[in-house]
């Protein structure tokens, strides 16, 4: 579109393509609410105001009129859908751009895996822009599918569509400045993403002085607003798992909002088909008692800005025409989606059926050595040992570092499903090293059976959780045969089982079809194995994840997090940790 054909359209000498008459703006460039006409041409907004005309009318009818939300931290792969897919679902839920870390199939596939999410976002109504993946592996304590340098990641950056430099997890690298960190960071991108959980003091100023911007991980309002102090953007995550922002609100004030922003991090098919995206948050922040302008606000200008994306993320003249129809703050429901100029979802329905990259490059992912009798067995002598046990915390990504007193028969430490300790392996499946880190869990509440998943952040090795050794052979060579996916398993025999060959980790069907498939391993789980935690796949699959504490498990191992070093699964001291018994 010329910009000489946008200003006569402004100024009223030619028709617009497209006229929303008799809406109310939600001004995030004033911080008000006020009505009038939008006129668009091309993918542009032309004016706003009364007297328009256009080839195109449609009527709003009074609803609100705001700017399209953006998601400024997601990892794709979390909803177990492709990019097309996943379109599909948050498009009509009001989404019209996500910036993506799509370090999860860049560990699986490393470039090739990049090249893929890439290829299958590029014609849908979504703006899906990356950032280079900066930790791939996350730590040194986990076998991946790839390494990406900085020479890799150098390369990429070079992609179009690509912003910045993606979360750097490896903040202990950071802070003890790191030779290939340092490299990584010498590249010199615009923005440089976070990941620094209870990150503070002297550590933290080190971290921001390093070039890092922005954080996703702060569970408490007094974390966020010691790095608003420092100059970091926060990002409120409102997930499937952790789910922080009623917590952060009390952070917020007339000042700092400008630097706070609403991502979702992780979010499954299930919560995405359930319950929306980033529309879900701005509704929880307002139900909570934040402005509603500025709710909206952190869902778009403030993102935009973040990512230097000029023109995105409000409703005025020149700027971009993503536009949502919303028929009233208390209801909130997403009526029409603009995208660039076009109407590309209505009542929650989308209008596109985009088509799907080529998936060989990312196929075939599974490649595991065969398990030997006792491979998910601890051994010690005697007839008890004190073992570490990585504790769960409903509804985060952070674990505890416990110990308990388990029995040993036969030289095997054993699990104890009366004090709720189950054991746990990862297992790695790229390049079928046999390397098999084993542990025990606390806070399942799982009574029998087993269930595995190749969903387990970062390095996706295959992670299976039970009461007994045969239910966890089952459920790993059932996701072997799979080439990937989620099950339970319960006296030998599969349950349920959701397959995903796209890198053991997506599936390219429809995310309704895989979010049918999760309620359903969800129930099972509940209902015929005992579980009790909720998002149990999900919880399963952060404990593997080395760079959040306290304790998780690699296929190397425990990974004692706030030392960032392996630690044996026997534990040293008879003393239990503060606090933990």
């Amino acid at each position: 579109m010329a910009r000489r054909d946008l200003i006569d359209c402004a100024r009223g000498n030619r028709p617009a393509d497209l006229l929303i008459r008799g809406g109310r703006i939600v001004n995030v460039l004033t911080g008000e609410l006020h009505a009038a006409d939008v006129a668009i041409l091309g993918e542009r907004i032309a004016g706003v105001g009364p007297g328009y005309e256009a080839l195109e009318t449609l009527d709003a009818g009074g609803a609100l009129l705001l700017p399209g939300f953006l998601d400024g931290h997601v990892h794709i792969e979390s909803s177990m859908c492709v990019p097309s897919q996943f379109a599909r679902v948050v498009v009509p839920a009001g989404t019209t751009t996500v910036i993506v870390d799509a370090h999860e199939i860049a560990n699986v596939r490393g470039l090739a895996g990049l090249a893929f999410m890439l290829a299958d976002s590029e014609h849908i109504p979504l703006d899906v822009y990356m950032m280079a993946p900066s930790c791939v592996p996350a730590s040194p304590y986990e076998t991946s599918g790839a390494i990406l340098g900085s020479q890799d990641l150098a390369k990429f950056l070079a992609e179009g569509r690509v912003l910045g430099m993606g979360e750097m997890m490896n903040f202990p690298g950071v802070v003890g400045a790191d030779a290939e960190v340092m490299a990584k960071l010498a590249l010199g991108t615009a923005i440089v993403d976070g990941h620094a959980p209870a990150l503070t003091g002297k550590d933290l100023c080190a971290y921001v002085a390093a070039g890092v911007m922005s954080d996703h991980e702060c569970r408490t309002a007094d974390e966020a607003v010691e790095k608003l102090r420092l100059g970091m953007h926060v990002m409120i995550r409102e997930g499937s798992l952790a789910r922080n922002l009623v917590d952060l609100l009390p952070a917020i004030n007339a000042t700092n909002q400008e630097r706070c922003m609403l991502v979702t991090d992780d979010r499954h098919a299930d919560d995405l088909v359930a319950h929306g995206h980033i529309n879900y948050a701005v509704k929880l922040a307002i139900s909570h008692g934040l402005d509603p302008v500025v709710a909206v606000k952190l869902a778009s200008l403030n993102c935009a800005r973040y990512f230097r994306l000029d023109g995105v993320g409000a409703i005025a003249p020149g700027w971009q025409a993503d536009i949502l129809l919303v028929d009233g703050w208390d209801a909130f429901n997403v009526g029409l989606v603009v995208k660039r100029g076009r109407v590309v979802a209505r009542d929650g329905v989308a209008l596109f059926d985009p088509p799907r990259a080529s998936t060989a490059g990312v196929l075939d992912t599974v490649r595991v050595a065969a398990l030997a009798p006792g491979a998910f067995d601890v051994r010690s002598p005697g007839s008890a040992a004190r073992v570490r046990v990585i504790g769960i915390v409903p509804g985060q990504c952070w674990s505890h570092s416990l110990e308990r007193d388990l029995r040993i028969v036969d030289g095997v430490v054993m699990p104890d499903l009366a004090q709720d300790v189950a054991k746990i392996a990862v297992i790695e499946r790229h390049q079928a090293t046999g390397n098999v880190g084993l542990g025990f869990v606390h806070g399942f509440g799982i009574a029998r059976g087993a269930i595995a998943s190749t969903v387990a952040h970062d390095a996706h090795n295959l992670m299976v959780m039970g009461t007994n050794a045969m239910d966890m052979h089952v459920a790993a060579q059932a996701l072997v045969e799979s080439q990937g996916g989620v099950c339970a398993v319960r006296d030998g025999q599969v349950l349920e089982l959701l397959a995903l060959p796209i890198g053991g980790i997506m599936s390219d069907q429809p995310m309704a079809n895989v979010a049918a498939k999760l309620h359903a391993l969800q129930e099972v789980a509940c209902e015929q194995l005992g579980i009790r935690a909720p998002h149990p796949f999900m919880t399963l699959a952060f404990l593997a994840l080395s760079v959040i504490p306290e304790l998780k498990i690699t296929d190397r191992g425990y990974v004692d997090v706030s030392r960032f070093d392996l630690v044996p699964v026997l534990a040293p001291s008879p003393a239990y940790p503060s606090g933990q018994q």
